[in-house]
């Protein structure tokens, strides 16, 4: 069925969208949930397995201490309530990425309940309540060769690699998300990339959603303006990308609102989004309800935390993201619009270790905002990739200081950085860079350019002092760049009016 899509901003005026968000995080434990084989992304297909993730007769399940240290520390993160007793569960289905044919998860009983995050669009806080935090094992990776799409469809045959399967996820489920309005897109997007945020400010997960260590379902439904009856929603499948996040509540948003004007309705389901055009397709159907016949894992016995071990965890916790903010906003003396920019850079961690490192807050953020940014943007990459450390920072920051260097001479220095010739005063050396301060030498320039333009040299002996700039770009172009401009002037100002 093809459905007309209706323009955003028209949806929004008959449709106010309903959200969820369930998050998949895999730990970044050395090994898998429940037995010991290595998590190393990137190994040889099914070189990491073992009769326990395999699931074969007589194996038997292990509870691995780090991960539920991991789930403790992100439910906390979340303001989420620790239970006292709960137990894992089996997830029954049949499915060729889960060898056992069921997945050890937790149903009735989650570890972690009734939390929130804060999210901040266009300077309004939305809290985004969460439902539970519950630790599960990730299953393998069916690979579909042949077809034109990579899925099932018109591929030749498949493959499953196990390596992934028992890996530790924790899944983050929220509550209905509603009252964003035409925000719910940025919503989405900036509570997925807070969660991301977070999880990495405790070290728990590289969360790195290129390599699939965190995926987003993401839920939506509309409902008619001025109404209290949630619509059907669709479930986007495993979005791999903050913006793909946003990308798809948009285009749910306009699907869904052309399936309604065309007095039909909505199909609860799952979908797939593509990247490249930034659409979703249908999936499979999910309006029977599916019975996983969940009951209690027979081979672990339940999981009692001590209040002890919790209450250290939440003592041991390093600075979150949001307190890290506001202490930064205070220390640079930061309007709330350029810290939001030093974060959508990517910028604020390589800012904070310049800072550390010895460089003034505001050189680290000129030189990594406006400089590396921009080279980091031309040359398609993210800041942290470029060929440039804070301690380069550091060393160039201190030579402009001591006038040493200009800001066009810096610029040049990090031209080398980036092209591999060294480090900043080796840089320096190489192109000899340095500025002209030698007086004797900067004096005799002069003279050559007073002599060249005597009509500017004789208006400014009639007062005209303004016209001294000039002679100063003269004598940059004279020493290409490296003269001292501010020495410059007060020498061609002092000769021809003193």
């Amino acid at each position: 069925m093809t459905t007309t899509l209706v323009p955003y901003d028209e949806a929004l005026t008959r449709y106010e969208p309903v959200l969820g968000i369930e998050t998949h995080i895999e730990l970044g434990t050395k090994s898998k949930m429940f037995c010991g084989c290595s998590t190393e992304f990137g190994a040889p297909p099914n070189t990491q397995v073992c009769p326990v993730c395999l699931g074969l007769p007589g194996s038997l399940p292990v509870t691995n201490q780090a991960a539920i240290e991991g789930i403790i520390k992100i439910g906390l993160a979340l303001n989420c309530s620790i239970v006292e007793w709960c137990r894992f569960a089996r997830k029954n289905y049949f499915y060729p990425d889960m060898p056992k044919n069921f997945q050890i998860s937790q149903y009735d009983e989650p570890l972690c309940v009734d939390g929130h995050l804060d999210v901040e669009v266009d300077g309004e806080t939305y809290r985004i309540e969460i439902e539970r935090v519950h630790m599960e094992e990730d299953t393998g990776k069916s690979l579909h060769v042949g077809g034109a799409t990579g899925r099932i469809q018109g591929a030749d045959h498949s493959l499953v690699d196990y390596n992934r399967a028992g890996i530790p996820l924790v899944e983050i489920v929220t509550k209905p998300i509603v009252a964003t309005g035409d925000k719910a897109p940025l919503v989405a997007r900036a509570y997925a990339t807070e969660l991301r945020e977070l999880v990495r400010a405790l070290g728990v997960s590289d969360v790195r959603m290129e390599q699939g260590s965190m995926r987003c379902d993401v839920n939506v439904s509309l409902m008619p303006a001025g109404s209290s009856v949630w619509g059907t929603r669709s479930e986007t499948k495993n979005v791999n990308s903050l913006r793909s996040v946003e990308r798809s509540v948009r285009h749910e948003i306009e699907r869904q609102a052309g399936v309604l004007d065309a007095g039909e309705r909505v199909i609860q389901e799952t979908r797939h989004f593509h990247e490249d055009t930034g659409t979703t397709t249908s999936g499979r159907s999910k309006e029977e309800a599916q019975d996983y016949r969940y009951f209690p894992e027979p081979d672990l016995v339940p999981m009692a935390p001590p209040r002890e071990w919790v209450d250290e965890l939440l003592t041991d916790r390093p600075e979150l993201p949001a307190a890290r903010r506001a202490r930064v906003r205070a220390e640079w003396s930061l309007s709330d619009k350029e810290l939001q920019d030093i974060v959508n850079a990517g910028a604020l961690d390589l800012i904070e270790e310049t800072v550390r490192a010895g460089a003034e807050a505001s050189a680290a953020r000129k030189w990594w905002m406006n400089e590396l940014s921009r080279r980091a943007t031309e040359q398609g990459v993210e800041l942290t990739e470029l060929p440039v450390t804070p301690a380069d920072v550091v060393r160039v920051s201190a030579l402009v200081a001591e006038g040493a260097l200009n800001d066009k001479l810096a610029r040049q220095v990090f031209d080398g950085v980036l092209a591999g010739e060294g480090t900043p005063d080796e840089v320096v050396e190489k192109r000899g860079l340095k500025i002209v301060s030698d007086e004797g030498e900067l004096s005799t320039v002069i003279d050559e350019v007073i002599a060249g333009n005597p009509d500017i040299a004789e208006k400014i002996r009639g007062g005209k002092v303004a016209a001294a700039g000039a002679l100063v770009g003269a004598v940059m172009k004279a020493t290409r760049g490296q003269a001292d401009a501010g020495r410059a002037r007060e020498l061609i100002i002092q000769k021809l009016t003193g």
